[in-house]
């Protein structure tokens, strides 16, 4: 049977759906859903260029693709592919399809190099090597079984320093904002990240689907953000922290440690049975405190560069 690769259709629940479904058998650890799928793409900034692909075999999805510009990087063009396939739906060139569709449409666009995630085993390691792309840094996805795990128990916060949700700042989020804009801009990876568009970030993170700013938390130094923990949900069940940071002045005070363990309490108590985050390799603090909490590794991804030219 021939596997073509087509634009998603946002519109039709069933493209939704299905890009969905290989997504979550590809890569079970990351959270995902039909709207925050149709978010994305119907709040994509103009300059990213983003495109969601499918590849379709005889009417079925089986297989996906994350394509974009790093609009908000300082280096300009810096494209990014992520490419998955049906677990059960390998070796029909679908991924193959997928990248070189990808690759052409970022080229278009003026990208002078593309960047991709790949699960770190042997054959999605060879698939990159095979279209040119090298390994760089590493990042793992870890979780938390709060159902049956057991959380540290809640500290009481020192005398200048509040525990909020972030759901307290609905009426002026722009604290939140700023608070992340610093934290990002300090977090390890080959392609900085500035956040300098309010409107953007509140598209794209604030009125985000999966956004919980009920059980997002806030660490408040004197009345001020100075830490949180940033959560998002896709069920019932699944919850995930995707952002734990502290503002410069107040590092070392353990306000992160703080504000997450407050979030993963609450989730917790909200019904919540998983936790997932994930960590640079190369951020030994983040990772030290997620050991901390008991999160445990279940899975690695390896960044594969590519430089055109």
């Amino acid at each position: 049977m021939t596997v073509i690769a087509r634009d998603l259709r946002p519109d039709v629940r069933a493209d939704l759906d299905g890009f969905v479904e290989v997504h979550r058998l590809a890569l079970p650890f990351m959270l995902l859903s039909p709207e925050s799928v149709a978010h994305e793409i119907a709040h994509a900034h103009p300059r990213s260029a983003l495109r969601r692909l499918v590849a379709e075999e005889d009417g079925e999805i089986i297989g996906t693709a994350q394509v974009g510009i790093a609009y908000d990087s300082p280096e300009p063009g810096q494209g990014f592919i992520n490419v998955y396939v049906h677990p059960e739906r390998t070796h029909r060139g679908a991924g193959s399809l997928l990248a070189r569709t990808a690759e052409e449409h970022l080229a278009a666009h003026g990208a002078t190099g593309f960047y991709a995630w790949v699960l770190d085993d042997p054959a999605n390691r060879a698939f990159a090597e095979g279209f040119g792309y090298t390994a760089s840094r590493s990042a793992h996805f870890l979780r938390l079984d709060l159902a049956h795990g057991t959380l540290p128990p809640l500290a009481t916060p020192p005398p200048d320093v509040e525990i909020r949700p972030g759901s307290d700042f609905a009426d002026d989020p722009r604290p939140l904002f700023e608070l992340d804009a610093e934290t990002m801009a300090d977090e390890p990876s080959d392609i900085g990240v500035e956040f300098t568009d309010y409107a953007d970030w509140l598209e794209g993170t604030w009125q985000h689907p999966l956004f919980s700013p009920e059980l997002t938390s806030v660490a408040l130094v004197d009345g001020r953000p100075a830490a949180f923990s940033a959560a998002r949900t896709d069920d019932g069940s699944r919850y995930g922290t995707v952002m734990t940071g502290t503002a410069r002045a107040h590092r070392g005070r353990g306000l992160a440690k703080l504000a997450k363990n407050d979030s993963l309490h609450r989730a917790r108590a909200a019904g919540y049975t998983e936790a997932f985050t994930g960590n640079d390799t190369g951020n030994g603090p983040m990772l030290a405190i997620n050991k901390w909490f008991g999160y445990e590794i279940c899975a690695t991804e390896v960044r594969h560069v590519r430089e055109l030219t």
